[in-house]
């Protein structure tokens, strides 16, 4: 396990899932833990949901590190820039610093294009997940400066195989594509003070949320791994992506990492972490390797479909996996094509079934040709 003694910790939105995980393991390891959110016991800024940063102090204290909690809205900036002050006075230093702000779930509409969306939950998931992770940057890091020294890691949800496709709704998108650029920019700003920013995303997270979600406990979660949702047993509990935290701000050589983006399950093959049951999630390797296959059915079904109606898949048919799009063929003339383009979300690709997707691109395949015949 990594050792942390001594070492002054912050985890901004640390009321539960990701933070509540992440501030667990750095007590785990020793750390002293600012647990920071808006939450505070008796008084949920969620209500259905009844964590607390208290809960989440007392945790870090019960493993082995010592755990402190501030109420802090960090979108307001006099908030964050008394928080800091005060962690200056304790403490004197920082070492972490774990921007894992979010509260976005309530506020994503997944069912709807960016011109039919709700403007202000909009703009205030990014000021949750964009501007009060630059505010609690903006007033932490001199403590790290001064000090010459220190690790910030912004939580984001995917990586880049996964975050190069548009996520399916606007804000979510631009949020977690946003965090993985701020810790390279910040890391381009701190080159010359030994300051590590990097990037973490934890994989499928077993939060307290998504237990709910799927009616199971801590205890018996995998009574939720049925067929088509067999993603769930490759799920991990928020101390899993915790200890990856812990591990980098134990190792002397993270500067290696600086600016990049890097998951739970990789970090855990090259530390030798484990998860809370002894397990080693790797929903990365499922994903990589289901992907693909579902492309190729995808792709199968999108062919048969051509065929189907006639025309010929080897000119009328396209498809490009890089991009993730599919094509058909404009053009009369097969020597000279131009093509109609559909991207595929991943989003679609994991929840839709092939046959359905590519009964949906020939339907748009051929509205397009009709339009380009100029056939009402």
């Amino acid at each position: 396990m990594s050792d942390l003694t001594g070492r002054i910790a912050v985890v901004a939105g640390a009321t539960r899932g990701a933070g509540r995980g992440i501030a667990r393991a750095l007590g785990e390891a020793g750390a002293t833990v600012y647990c920071t959110g808006r939450s505070v016991r008796g008084k949920p800024t969620s209500p259905e949901r009844p964590e607390s940063i208290e809960e989440t102090a007392e945790i870090v204290t019960a493993v082995g590190g010592i755990g402190l909690h501030a109420q802090v809205d960090h979108t307001i900036e006099v908030d964050v820039e008394a928080f800091f002050t005060r962690v200056r006075s304790e403490q004197g230093r920082l070492d972490i610093l774990v921007n894992d702000v979010w509260g976005g779930d309530a506020l994503t509409e997944w069912t709807k294009s960016f011109w039919e969306l709700d403007l202000t939950k909009g703009f205030q998931l990014m000021d949750q997940a964009v501007r009060a992770h630059i505010i609690t940057s903006r007033y932490g890091v001199p403590l790290m400066v001064e000090n010459n020294s220190g690790l910030i890691v912004e939580i984001t949800d995917g990586d880049h195989v996964v975050n190069r496709h548009y996520r399916g709704t606007l804000f979510y998108d631009l949020a977690k594509i946003s965090a993985m650029r701020l810790a390279l920019a910040m890391s381009g700003d701190l080159r010359d003070h030994n300051i590590t920013a990097l990037s973490l995303t934890p994989g499928f997270l077993r939060s307290e949320a998504m237990l709910d979600d799927f009616g199971v406990t801590k205890e018996n979660w995998r009574d939720a791994v049925k067929p088509g949702n067999e993603a769930f047993a490759h799920s991990e509990t928020p101390t899993f992506v915790g200890r990856a935290v812990a591990a980098l701000a134990a190792d002397p050589y993270v500067g290696e990492k600086t600016g990049q983006t890097l998951t739970s399950w990789n970090l855990a093959k090259e530390y030798d972490l484990v998860d809370e049951d002894g397990t080693r999630p790797d929903i990365g390797t499922y994903f990589n390797n289901e992907i693909p296959d579902r492309w190729e059915r995808l792709v199968s079904s999108t062919a048969d479909e051509f065929q189907k109606h006639g025309r010929v898949t080897e000119t009328d048919f396209g498809h490009d996996f890089d991009t993730m799009t599919l094509k058909g063929n404009l053009h009369a003339q097969t020597s000279n094509r131009r093509w109609f383009v559909r991207p595929v979300l991943v989003t679609e690709l994991w929840s839709a079934p092939p046959e359905k997707l590519a009964r949906d691109f020939y339907t748009r395949y051929e509205r397009a040709l009709d339009q380009r015949a100029g056939k009402p």
